[in-house]
């Protein structure tokens, strides 16, 4: 059985005349370029432990195969503002799992698009735990809840926005979790 016990989180842009290189650069600027990386869907292991991103490459080798949580956005239109962003929601409990949530967005800032990763981890780990909530309520409402919950220990992300290339090049951001097995 395979459960990552420490986790990093990174992110990054990159700016190329085709999509695909603009990815492997996104892929370069957040440190992730050497892995062979395979997207998973997003469950925080019960205790992992979060590392800093310096940390976490230390335990990988380039080639290696990494599992990883990622959000991408992609532009070639000039000007254009995208973001993506892995919101995280850890419980108090350690032996019970979290949440890691994918976002990408166009036209939103870093800290509406954060928040909105950060919001949709919190939601994904309540309906879980069975905090209950009222998701008509603000952002701010909710964030108020699930620290009175005293079921949810912490929540956060990590977010990467870029503005679209000037001369049309394509831009693409990248956020990503990525497990250490």
């Amino acid at each position: 059985m395979q459960v990552p016990k420490k986790i990093f989180l990174t992110k990054g842009v990159g700016k190329h005349k085709e999509k695909l290189v603009s990815f492997e650069a996104a892929l370069r600027n957040a440190g992730i370029a050497s892995f062979n990386i395979v997207r998973c869907s997003s469950i925080l292991p019960p205790g992992a432990q979060v590392l800093s991103k310096s940390k976490g490459l230390h335990y990988l080798s380039p080639g290696e195969i990494v599992y990883a949580v990622m959000a991408e956005c992609s532009t070639n239109e000039p000007h254009r503002l995208i973001a993506a962003a892995i919101g995280v929601a850890i419980p108090k409990d350690r032996n019970q799992y979290g949440y890691l949530s994918e976002y990408h967005s166009y036209g939103e800032t870093e800290i509406k698009t954060g928040d909105k990763a950060e919001d949709l981890a919190a939601q994904m780990l309540a309906t879980t735990l069975g905090v209950s909530f009222d998701p008509d309520t603000s952002y701010d409402e909710r964030k108020e809840l699930w620290k009175i919950s005293t079921k949810i220990v912490r929540t956060t992300n990590t977010t990467q926005t870029a503005i679209g290339d000037k001369y049309g090049l394509w831009t693409t951001v990248i956020a990503a979790t990525v497990f250490i097995p």
